[in-house]
């Protein structure tokens, strides 16, 4: 606190002239906010911190997302990106193995000839392997429409029903996804066995 002290002082220089005397108390202290209100701002800023913090969280969790999603769809891209070009390289592989079973073990058959076509097709067979193309085992399995196309059905005294007599034309995965399907015969329920079904 600050006080005025007007007092006559003797022997001045200038009688009858007031002094003032100012005293500053020690305890004095600065003004300040009441304290509810002090603290209901402070739970504010809280309260805000702790929001944006919660949408920090939320954000980092997105982005995390994101770039896992990202990485994934472009290894899938990159996994299937030539499937087109890998199948229609199966007719090649067709018409290959189609030369190579024609030509059996006949002798008018010009030896040099073979043995390039069979060289292409095993370089062939080893570009489309490199690129995780694999061939279906289809001849005597169990019919899977999954991976089989049935051409035409056999009755059959040796074989359960539905096993693959024949594969007309082979299948083919690309990594865990069908490329094509297998084309085969598969058999059907002989005479011998309608009589025992029927007995």
């Amino acid at each position: 606190m600050v006080s005025k002290k007007k007092n006559k002082t003797q022997g001045d220089d200038t009688p009858g002239l007031n002094k003032i005397a100012i005293n500053i108390d020690d305890d004095e202290q600065a003004e300040e906010l009441p304290v509810d209100d002090e603290t209901e701002e402070i739970d504010k800023i809280k309260e805000e911190a702790k929001e944006n913090y919660d949408k920090y969280l939320r954000v980092c969790a997105e982005f995390d997302n994101y770039k896992k999603r990202a990485a994934r769809e472009i290894g899938e891209f990159r996994k299937y990106a030539n499937e087109t070009l890998l199948k229609d390289l199966l007719t090649v592989i067709d018409n290959l193995e189609r030369a190579m079973d024609s030509t059996g073990d006949s002798k008018d058959a010009d030896s040099c000839v073979v043995e390039g076509v069979e060289m292409t097709l095993k370089e062939i067979r080893k570009i489309v392997e490199s690129y995780g193309v694999t061939p279906i085992e289809a001849f005597g399995e169990q019919f899977d429409p999954n991976f089989h196309q049935a051409m035409m059905q056999e009755e059959s005294d040796a074989h359960p029903e539905n096993t693959v007599l024949k594969e007309l034309q082979k299948g083919y995965l690309l990594h865990d996804r069908l490329l094509r399907p297998s084309m085969v015969v598969v058999s059907a329920a002989g005479k011998k066995n309608d009589k025992n079904t029927t007995h």
